[in-house]
């Protein structure tokens, strides 16, 4: 990772899948600790793997604050390079870890690329996406925003959720051929999108018609 011109290596997906598996480890190991379910010898282990998977973890850490910075535009595509996909898991480990520094640039850049996005027209799925961005955009936003911050910005970015629409976001993706491995991300895509609708819909107050229609999506 220190040679040169290796800076934008795995830039941003994968160095989030690798907080992210740092992320489960330390909250599997304080979940267990606070019930008292870990026998000695596996939290033994717990503790050698969080150790030697930080050095690691921390290299992403320091290029994700290198990049943020200087990322003026996200990447709203529905690959791997998806910025707010990116900020969403990346979260999670600043939480999780309590990396103040991350979590705040991470709030600051998402508030600064999405807070004033409106009336999202879900212009999706693309041939070979596995992500949505719309409700990618909505599930990162859902993370970083308080709930009395992240409802009216809901409201704004997807006005016409009630009425289900856009109707792109409750139509699963049409995978047409498993054998072509770019059509096949479409099965990730409805993967996802079940993912996000799980998360958004647990937010949405009960009766509320949207929340019914995130439940029957996913």
């Amino acid at each position: 990772l220190q040679q040169p011109n290796r800076g934008t290596f795995e830039r941003t997906y994968g160095w989030v899948w690798l907080l992210k598996l740092a992320a489960e480890l330390k909250q599997a190991l304080a979940d267990a600790h606070e019930r008292d379910t870990l026998d000695e010898t596996t939290a033994s282990a717990f503790a050698r793997w969080d150790a030697a998977l930080w050095p690691l973890a921390q290299a992403f850490v320091v290029r994700y604050l290198t990049y943020l910075p200087k990322a003026t535009y996200p990447i709203r595509t529905g690959t791997h390079p998806n910025s707010a996909f990116g900020l969403a898991l990346a979260f999670d480990y600043a939480n999780i870890a309590t990396d103040i520094s991350l979590a705040q640039y991470i709030e600051g850049r998402a508030r600064s690329w999405f807070l004033n996005d409106v009336n999202c027209p879900a212009w999706e799925p693309g041939g070979s996406d596995f992500l949505s961005p719309t409700l990618m955009e909505a599930e990162c936003m859902r993370r970083v925003l308080p709930a009395h911050e992240f409802l009216p910005w809901l409201d704004r970015f997807l006005p016409n959720l009630a009425s289900r629409e856009p109707a792109a976001l409750f139509t699963p993706a049409i995978v047409s051929d498993r054998a072509d491995g770019q059509i096949a991300h479409l099965d990730g895509l409805n993967l996802s999108r079940a993912w996000c609708w799980r998360s958004l819909g647990a937010v949405l107050p009960m009766g509320d018609l949207r929340r019914e229609h995130a439940e029957a999506a996913y």
